[in-house]
Order: structure tokens, then C-alpha cells, then sequence
């Protein structure tokens, strides 16, 4: 087994669920002990919720169902943000950090691409047209605000359009949007205690409201290093699949 045999646990984007992994958990599996679920109101975890919801709680509940004491979390985007609050409120459990990109709770800023972004799932959102919903998300984490769609493979962009789809299917189906649980102080402003390394994954072609949030992460944990890849957006798992696994190998192992 190569690393240090703790489990991997991979906690997916909001844009995406357990799936978006496919690409690399055979080969993981091979050789690791790994773990990958769906958060609350993804994938198949479609029950909807009698409470506040804590997608924290989520990966907590589930790794301690599954008897795993320590392990390397691996968060993509939002579930970049989920993994550092784990890391904060479970701090024995966790032995390292890899975000790829950083997102959800870690996003700081409201840049012109966001707040553009926002604006077009919001007004398809109204209107009804989840297709439209689902398209602004795969030109804004997918595509990104600097390339042409032509650029990313189709399989990559229809990926992320069935998972995005079936995010907004689950939820238009929910009685009514829940609650979330959210860490107070945020992780924003507690990342001094996150004492474990934390290696950041970042596109030339992500947003600059990602951008803005690695700087933040850069400057505020204790054990960082960041890495740029300059042919990616939001989501270089899957885009780069080959070249992700490799990083990953090489970060648990170092």
C-alpha cells in the first residue's frame, strides 16, 4: 500500500456527487482504503431532511459508522469548505487537507464573474428553466469566464450537467429548502487551528472569487502549499483525471 495506509475520504463539489470520483476511485482502490459519499441532497441521498441539515455531520457520521479513526480528506469545491470544517470540529480526524479547488463556505468575495453567475441561475431559478439553472453552472465551474466551451471535453461538461440536474431534481422534490448548520465563527476566520498540512489545487481558468479564496487560505493557514494548474477551471479532477491522481498519490505519500 503506498502512502501512509490511512483511508482517503473524497467529499465531492456542489455542482456534482460522488460520481465526479469515477475517475480515479478504481485505481485508488486498488491500493488504498477509500471512502466517498453523497452530502445531504446529492446524488442519492435524496431523503429529505427533518432538521437543519450539517453536511459537516455528514462526513462526521459516516466515518465513524464506518470505523475510521484518521484520514486524508480530499474536497472539491464545496466540499472543499465541507472538509475544512471537519477538520475543524474533528481535528483528530483528520491527517491532512487536499482542496481542489477551494469553495462553499471558504468563497470570501463577490467578484464580477460570480455575482454574473449568480445572476443567471438565480433568474433561470425563477423562471422555472432548471436546463438553463444547469447551464449556467457548467459555463461557470466547467467552462470557466476565460475559455470557450470548445475547449472542455463534452464528457467532462455532460458529466457535471446530469449530476448539476439531478442536484436541482432533488431539491425542487424537497417540501421546502432546509436549513443549514453553519460554524460559528466560520472556518474563515479560524484558520489558524487548522493545524494539518493543506495542499490548494487552483485553475488559471476558475473564477476570481476561487482565487481570492486560496490567497485568503494561503495567508491565514499554519501548513499550506498551493499548486496552479494552468490549463483547468473548478473542477482539475476531472478535467486532468490522470494528472489529479498522480498529485494525490504524491500528497498522501509526502
Amino acid at each position: 500500500m503506498h502512502g501512509d495506509g490511512l483511508p482517503i475520504v473524497l467529499i465531492h463539489a456542489g455542482v456534482a456527487d460522488r460520481r465526479m470520483w469515477d475517475p480515479q476511485w478504481e485505481r485508488l482502490a486498488a491500493d488504498h482504503h477509500v471512502v466517498r459519499l453523497d452530502l445531504h441532497g446529492f446524488g442519492e441521498s435524496a431523503t429529505p431532511p427533518d432538521g437543519p441539515v450539517s453536511h459537516p455531520g455528514d462526513v462526521r457520521e459516516t466515518l465513524a459508522h464506518l470505523g475510521v479513526e484518521r484520514c486524508h480528506l480530499v474536497g472539491a469545491s464545496f466540499g472543499a469548505g465541507v472538509a475544512v470544517e471537519v477538520a475543524l470540529t474533528a481535528p483528530d480526524l483528520v491527517a491532512s487537507l487536499l482542496l481542489c479547488p477551494p469553495g462553499g463556505s471558504l468563497l470570501a468575495a463577490r467578484t464580477d464573474d460570480f455575482a454574473a453567475f449568480a445572476e443567471a441561475e438565480n433568474s433561470a431559478l425563477a423562471a422555472g428553466d432548471l436546463d438553463a439553472a444547469v447551464e449556467a453552472n457548467i459555463a461557470a465551474w466547467v467552462v470557466g469566464p476565460t475559455r470557450d466551451p470548445a475547449e472542455v471535453g463534452h464528457d467532462v461538461q455532460d458529466a457535471v450537467r446530469r449530476m448539476q440536474r439531478q442536484v436541482f431534481d432533488i431539491q425542487e422534490n424537497w417540501p421546502a429548502a432546509p436549513d443549514e448548520v453553519e460554524l460559528d465563527p466560520p472556518a474563515l476566520q479560524r484558520l489558524a487551528s487548522v493545524t494539518v498540512p493543506v495542499l490548494l489545487l487552483v485553475g488559471a481558468h476558475d473564477l476570481a472569487t476561487t482565487h481570492d479564496a486560496a490567497e485568503r487560505l494561503c495567508a491565514g493557514l499554519p501548513d499550506v502549499r498551493r499548486v496552479d494548474w494552468p490549463d483547468v477551471a473548478h473542477l482539475p479532477s476531472l478535467e486532468r483525471p490522470d494528472r489529479f491522481h498522480e498529485l494525490l498519490l504524491d500528497w498522501i505519500a509526502d
